[in-house]
């Protein structure tokens, strides 16, 4: 068993855009690399405890640019050779971690110490930039939508955020970052990006849909700890239109939009004005928290609208 393990990525196994790293492979791995694609290198050691909080936060960025950019590691005590010429090239290494940017062949920039994820991912999109490697933001805000949709989150969130870096008065950048951070399962992250919008933006349909999703979310969640019990409310009680109202909210938590539709339109079918119109409040929040071009919404409007006309 190796005495000093490397640390290990998030998912668990080597990424192919991460590697480990020596001074045996550092001219091929790093330097002649850097040449098409931008390499973080990540000087750590297994006795350093800042390093065991950096390394899974540089993995999981660099995993999302999905190819972007590299990351090579470096454990500082078995390459003390290349420590001392990097250092003798003018590289700080008195301290660890330390992150260098390489392009080209050259560093481009660096830091030092354990930074939070924010702070690693604008460093990471500033060294994009400077690679070429930007794109319009709607080009990224695009290909970020297409990432949220196949359930890749953290690749989402960082291409989101890459758009606002890009232009941050887009609003679909801002309430898909909150939405991918909501749907990767950290509601106070999503909250905090919703607080730092542009006050101009603060209004927009897309910001407030994203409001919306965090709302509905915080209250799904509290509900679905009694999802049985209120299941068994109703079938009990056809009529218990409070079970039946938390049982929607509970429902659309759980992502069963249409059945969270459903039971809202059950509740006007059989008392329309409920609880001062309440069924229908809901729903209408559901439909800005899902958006107006979701299937659940566009069914679930129609048969609103049948409804409310018939």
């Amino acid at each position: 068993m190796d005495p000093n393990p490397r640390p290990q990525s998030a998912a668990g196994a080597t990424a192919p855009s991460i590697i480990d790293g020596d001074q045996t492979s550092f001219m091929k791995d790093v330097i002649e690399a850097s040449r098409n694609v931008p390499v973080l290198v990540d000087f750590w050691a297994n006795w350093c405890g800042p390093c065991k909080t950096l390394t899974p936060i540089l993995e999981k960025t660099v995993q999302a640019m999905g190819g972007k950019v590299r990351l090579v590691k470096i454990d500082v005590d078995r390459n003390r050779a290349l420590v001392e010429q990097l250092a003798g090239l003018g590289l700080p290494m008195q301290s660890i971690p330390t992150v260098a940017a390489f392009w080209k062949g050259q560093i481009a920039d660096l830091f030092q110490g354990a930074l939070p994820e924010s702070e690693v991912r604008r460093f990471v999109d500033a060294l994009l930039k400077l690679a070429g490697s930007s794109a319009p933001a709607a080009d990224l805000i695009g290909e970020a939508r297409a990432a949220l949709q196949s359930g890749a989150f953290d690749r989402a969130a960082a291409l989101f955020h890459a758009a606002i870096e890009e232009d941050p008065d887009k609003p679909e950048a801002w309430a898909g970052l909150a939405r991918a951070q909501l749907d990767g399962g950290d509601d106070e992250q999503a909250e905090n990006t919703l607080a730092s919008v542009p006050a101009k933006l603060a209004e927009h349909s897309e910001i407030a849909g994203a409001r919306a999703a965090v709302a509905l979310t915080r209250e799904g969640r509290k509900a679905s700890l009694a999802r049985a019990e209120l299941e068994a409310r109703v079938a009990a009680d056809p009529n218990d239109h409070e079970a039946r109202f938390d049982l929607a909210t509970a429902l659309n938590a759980a992502g069963e939009r249409d059945a969270a539709a459903e039971a809202l339109l059950s509740i006007m079918r059989k008392q329309r004005q409920w609880h001062d119109d309440a069924a229908r409040r809901q729903l209408l929040k559901f439909f800005e928290a899902w958006g107006v071009e979701d299937p659940a919404t566009v069914a679930a409007r129609r048969k609103l609208s049948a409804l409310l006309f018939s």
